[in-house]
């Protein structure tokens, strides 16, 4: 009972003791490791600092790794050297970096680890970081590795993820894990194993992995050698392989002009060379004559025949090899690279698609309004973009007096209807009405508007672009993965381009108003007999469809610059998409949109970086379309029909 007492009050003394262990205790206890480290002793010093999971270890490894420690002869302990000024250096503390004194230069001795125990130190570093108790810390750590991947990496990296907590994290170590492991496995089955798991990751550092284990060497052998396992052979045309030969010595060079020359200049012997005059060498057959006289008497290099040309690309093969010498590995990095290409190729086409879509639902806003009053009035108004740019100016001015920019946008959208409408029916009842029915002159007065509208504008808010704020909840864009994006404003454009479409349909095919707008379109004669006022639906349909073109300024203003000239850039692809479609058909405007929408988007994919030229095949193609239907893809019967 007694040896049990003493046992039991040991332990208890001990643990305390134990837990009060500090950074320094644990470097005092290998001094001799720490100031003069090797790669073998090193190892010691870390597996008790890991063990101890002492606060500050991170800290001293990092200055331990940049050289940055120092023994103070003083007191013999370790520290942060500082700054340094009259002879005296600052000494921080090892565990949190804090000054705690002066200490004469002389009387510190620098610890400098050699590049080998630096590396070791590094490895260690990366293990703490990675199982550091802050998640942001691990994931710096991460980002880290994915940037400079290393060998060293792969047993830290391995030995935290069991005990890692979160899991995104988690999965990103084992990815991290599987790119190290496939480049600098010790074995062919890990380093297969880890290919296999990478398959249909479209990472660019997984891509990047996959590439470097099947980058190539070119090569030239002779023909008679037996080819080597794996090696692709070069299609090369004989100019560009005889070049090789000649950058690898393995052919004489070609003559020259230039050395043809060198070689008349060299050899000349006052007004002749090689028995010719001087004077004659004004041709090229001529110095060429004197090159091959000189040849034969052995004082320059000979010309290099076609014959001998082709005999000396004969006699040797072009190919390519593979740097990495194991086949399964090669074997299995081809079948992986060429999953990942496909799902490349499958997450690109839904990025485009995303981006028609996004594109799509803009142009059906910007065009919806022109599709209503164009197919019932039968009016073109070339004004129908600056009721955009009105819009989103009402948008910007709300956002002046209201700063929150949630109910800013709530308050600007129905406000910026009730503007665009009221612009629309004054155009209506003071310009358009009197110009039924006479095209070129209504499109002579809304052309007209449109560049007084835009001067109003530049006189009010001046030339420079107008912000007009999205909420946060609007900021960012939805990653799907590095691939795959789509801003979160675009999604509201699409989201709003459904409700309105919604809306439309509801008015037109559920309501008097939408019964009203639809006998006025198909028979605006039968229609005024039956008591509807069709002077009336042009007023309210004219101001709809303003109405809408405003709503539809402020979403754009969203994302893009609010300035005087921001309608114009909207107005020939309104236009487009209305005749596409079908005139006076909200289905044929949509349908219209979406045409256009991927259509631009797939010639943008050709060349990205040459939008006009997207846009001009595209106005082609609609140019052939119409030949080939002029109602566009929903056509609709009426007045605009026939119009």
């Amino acid at each position: 009972m007694l040896r049990l007492f003493f046992a039991i009050l040991l332990t208890a003394v001990a643990a305390p003791a134990a837990a009060q262990e500090t950074l320094q205790d644990i470097l005092q206890s290998h001094a001799e490791e720490v100031a003069d480290p090797g790669r073998r002793s090193v190892g010691v010093v870390i597996e008790d600092l890991l063990e101890a999971g002492v606060p500050g270890a991170p800290l001293f490894l990092d200055a331990w790794q940049n050289r940055e420690v120092v023994l103070n002869e003083g007191d013999g302990l370790f520290y942060i050297a500082g700054e340094e000024e009259g002879g005296m250096t600052v000494l921080r503390d090892i565990a949190d970096g804090a000054a705690v004194g002066e200490a004469p230069s002389g009387a510190l001795s620098e610890v400098r680890p050699n590049g080998g125990v630096r590396r070791v130190i590094g490895a260690a570093l990366v293990q703490f970081r990675l199982s550091d108790p802050d998640a942001s810390t691990r994931r710096r750590a991460l980002e880290a590795i994915a940037r400079r991947p290393d060998a060293d990496q792969i047993e830290p990296l391995a030995a935290s993820i069991e005990a890692e907590e979160s899991p995104l994290i988690r999965d990103e170590k084992l990815r991290l894990l599987n790119i190290l492991t496939a480049r600098y496995g010790e074995t062919t089955e890990e380093r297969v194993a880890a290919i296999e798991a990478m398959a249909g990751s479209i990472t660019p550092d997984a891509r990047a992995a996959l590439s470097d284990i099947l980058a190539t060497r070119d090569r030239i052998v002779p023909a008679a050698e037996a080819e080597e396992p794996g090696a692709l052979p070069l299609r090369l045309p004989r100019d560009e392989a005889y070049a090789r030969l000649v950058e690898e010595g393995l052919a004489p060079p070609l003559v020259t002009p230039a050395a043809i020359r060198d070689a008349i200049l060299a050899n000349a012997e006052g007004e002749t060379v090689a028995g010719l005059p001087l004077a004659a060498m004004d041709t090229d057959a001529a110095r060429r004559e004197a090159y091959d006289r000189l040849a034969a008497e052995g004082l320059v290099e000979p010309f290099v025949t076609p014959e001998q040309i082709e005999a000396a690309v004969a006699a040797h093969r072009f190919e390519a090899s593979y740097t990495e010498g194991d086949p399964q590995v090669i074997e299995a990095a081809r079948a992986a690279l060429g999953s990942v290409e496909t799902q490349v190729v499958l997450n690109r086409t839904a990025d485009l698609a995303l981006d028609a879509l996004s594109l799509a639902s803009i142009y059906f806003l910007a065009a919806i309004g022109l599709a209503i009053t164009f197919g019932v009035m039968g009016v073109i108004n070339m004004a129908h973009g600056e009721f955009i740019m009105m819009g989103a100016y009402t948008g910007y001015l709300v956002q002046q007096f209201v700063p929150d920019y949630t109910l800013s946008l709530i308050i600007a959208l129905p406000l910026a209807f009730a503007v665009t409408a009221a612009a629309g029916i004054a155009m209506e009842r003071l310009v358009i009405r009197h110009l039924y029915h006479r095209p070129l002159e209504t499109l002579l007065a809304t052309f007209g508007i449109s560049i007084a509208l835009q001067q109003l504008a530049k006189n009010i808010f001046g030339t420079q672009a107008r912000p007009l704020t999205s909420p946060d909840w609007l900021s960012g864009q939805w990653v799907v993965n590095e691939l795959v994006s789509i801003s979160y404003i675009r999604i509201a454009i699409f989201v709003l381009a459904l409700v309105f479409l919604g809306l439309l349909l509801f008015i037109l095919n559920r309501t008097r108003l939408g019964l009203e707008v639809r006998a006025v379109t198909q028979n605006p004669g039968m229609a005024s007999s039956m008591g509807i006022d069709p002077d009336r639906i042009n007023m309210l349909t004219f101001g709809l469809g303003s109405g809408i073109a405003g709503i539809a300024g402020v979403a754009i203003g969203l994302y893009a610059q609010v300035t005087s000239e921001m309608g114009a850039n909207y107005i020939v692809q309104s236009f487009m998409t209305v005749v596409v479609g079908g005139v006076g058909n909200v289905w044929g405007t949509l349908a219209g949109a979406g045409l256009i929408g991927v259509l631009q988007k797939v010639i943008e994919g050709f060349n990205p970086s040459n939008t006009l030229a997207a846009q001009t095949y595209m106005i082609l193609f609609i140019i052939l379309f119409i030949q080939v239907r002029p109602r566009g893809i929903v056509a609709l019967r009426g007045r605009a029909a026939e119009g």
